[in-house]
């Protein structure tokens, strides 16, 4: 099962946006039709920043035509309300890891990720750190660190998510990836396409443009490794099989 999972081992202009109000933050939703913004115009490219993976379970599409067919028989049926579907290891087994393929203004590339245990440095190169790993996706989800007081050493990172197992769960997810950073908006990524074989997703691009910190809405869905993120993205790392800390983080 997991032994097919890879891991990293050697490796040497903005927008209109929209916003709307959450709690009492901003926050903006990067989409097709407004794929990026200026995290430094916002001024978010200093101190650390969060990026965070959540997700929920997806009704299955055939309870949800059942559903509206038996709602048509029985009109009161649709007043009874959806159940929940918790989180619980006896449910499902979806395991969506954060990641993130950095490469730094010196040349050095590299991967921040659960697998194998590359979780990285906050202070130190990538100036990167994951934390938790949230087999059930629950609320606080699993996090990614990123020091922006260090960005003018950042090339280009980009931040994925993928499948632990073998078993695709894009089609069984609503999954979103939000970056919290310590000034300005709240940016999300809501991975709500519909993917059902794909194991990996590069959800979005953060690049250093001449000093300026832009993020891009990627979304793209890949049907095979971490390897093929790297062939599409033109990193030239090389890769071999790995496997994932059993011990809770």
């Amino acid at each position: 099962m997991v032994s097919l999972w890879e891991h990293f081992r050697t490796g040497g202009g903005t927008r209109g946006q929209s916003f709307e109000m959450v709690g009492t933050g901003y926050a903006t939703e990067l989409t097709k039709r407004n794929p990026s913004m200026s995290l430094t115009a916002q001024g978010a490219d200093s101190g650390t920043m969060r990026v965070n993976l959540s997700w929920q379970m997806r009704m299955p599409d055939m309870n949800e035509r059942r559903r509206r067919k038996g709602s048509l028989r029985h009109p009161l049926q649709m007043l009874k309300p959806e159940p929940v579907s918790g989180h619980t290891q006896g449910m499902v087994n979806v395991d969506l890891d954060l990641a993130c393929l950095y490469e730094l203004k010196d040349g050095r590339k590299g991967v921040v990720q659960p697998l194998g245990d590359l979780l990285g440095d906050l202070n130190e190169p990538p100036y990167l750190k994951l934390t938790g790993d949230d087999r059930f996706g629950s609320g606080s989800g699993e996090t990614l660190y990123i020091n922006c007081d260090q960005s003018e050493q950042f090339s280009r990172l980009l931040i994925f998510v993928y499948v632990y197992d073998s078993t695709p769960a894009f089609e069984r997810t609503n999954a979103i990836v939000t970056l919290v950073p310590s000034n300005g908006p709240q940016v999300e990524v809501k991975l709500t396409e519909r993917a059902p074989q794909a194991r990996s997703c590069a959800v979005m691009l953060i690049e250093n443009k001449g000093g300026e910190l832009v993020v891009r809405r990627e979304v793209r869905y890949v049907y095979g490794f971490q390897a093929d993120l790297d062939r599409l993205y033109g990193w030239g790392m090389t890769w071999g099989r790995g496997y994932k800390s059993t011990g809770k983080r």
